[in-house]
C-alpha cells in the first residue's frame, strides 16, 4: 500500500510533475509546425479547469480571481512573451524560442512553489490551487492570443 501524503506535500509534487511535463510538451511541440489549432486548443481546453468551482472547497472572492487573473496575464506572460516568437520557415510557421525560454519555465515553476507554501500559511490549499488555476490561465490566455495574432500576420490570413 501507499504511503498517505499530506494535501500540501502532494501538491508540491503535482507542481513538480505539472512543470516537468510541460518541459517536455514544449520541447515535442517546437519540433513540429505550428497551427491555429496548436495554438487555441491549450487555453481553450485549460478552460474546462473552471469547473473546479462548481465545488464550494475551491471558491475565493472575485476580487481575489481578477488580481490572479491580471498578475498571470501582465507580470507572468510577460517572459514567455519575451521569450518565443514565431517565424516563417518555408512554408510552415514554426515557435523558436531564445534560449533562456527553459530557465524563464523554470523560474516561474520555482516561484510558483515557493508562493504556493507561503500562501498555504493563510488560505486553503485548495484555494490556493485555484488561485493560481487562474493565474496560470492568465499567462497562457495572454501569450496564446498574441501567438495566435502574430500566427496570422504570418500567414496572411
Amino acid at each position: 500500500m501507499l504511503p498517505q501524503l499530506p494535501l500540501r506535500e502532494l501538491s508540491l509534487l503535482a507542481s513538480l510533475v505539472g512543470a516537468s511535463a510541460v518541459l517536455v510538451w514544449r520541447v515535442q511541440e517546437g519540433r513540429t509546425a505550428v497551427t491555429t489549432p496548436k495554438i487555441l486548443i491549450p487555453p481553450i481546453g485549460m478552460a474546462t479547469g473552471f469547473c473546479m468551482f462548481l465545488v464550494p472547497a475551491f471558491r475565493f472572492p472575485l476580487l481575489w480571481a481578477v488580481c490572479a487573473f491580471l498578475l498571470g496575464a501582465v507580470v507572468f506572460a510577460y517572459p514567455l512573451l519575451r521569450t518565443s516568437r514565431l517565424v516563417r520557415d518555408g512554408e510552415v510557421i514554426m515557435m523558436q524560442r531564445s534560449n533562456v525560454f527553459f530557465a524563464v519555465v523554470i523560474v516561474l515553476a520555482a516561484i510558483r512553489i515557493l508562493a504556493h507554501s507561503y500562501l498555504d500559511r493563510f488560505v486553503d490549499v485548495k484555494q490556493t490551487a485555484a488561485l493560481f488555476f487562474v493565474l496560470a490561465f492568465g499567462m497562457i490566455l495572454r501569450w496564446r492570443v498574441r501567438m495566435y495574432f502574430e500566427y496570422r500576420r504570418l500567414t496572411g490570413g
